[in-house]
């Protein structure tokens, strides 16, 4: 390992530490800005979101399967189909696109 990988890594630590300690430090009071706590109300679904689409597109052998397997779990999602369901019918739907491909 190179000095420059213990340069990377103590730097990615203090910048994952100061993202998290800053705001704990600086908002002393509660907030009220309706907008503000709105939008961070929904920044765990966007980030969870872009984490795991894209991981959706490559995780099978043809993207056309992929395609498949998410527009079933967009359905089932829009129906309120429970999280079980949504996963083992999408998992089962790539399966059998995988299978006929």
């Amino acid at each position: 390992m190179t000095p420059n990988f213990f340069l990377y890594l103590l730097t990615a630590a203090g910048v994952t530490y100061l993202i998290r300690m800053l705001p704990l430090v600086l908002v002393k009071k509660k907030i009220q800005n309706r907008f503000l706590l709105s939008f961070l109300y929904y920044i765990p679904y966007a980030v969870l979101s872009v984490m795991t689409i894209p991981a959706i597109f490559y995780a099978t052998e043809h993207t056309l399967t992929a395609v498949a397997g998410f527009a079933v779990a967009l359905l089932l999602a829009y129906r309120q189909k429970s999280l079980v369901t949504v996963a083992a019918f999408s998992c089962a739907a790539v399966l059998i696109c995988e299978l006929l491909l």
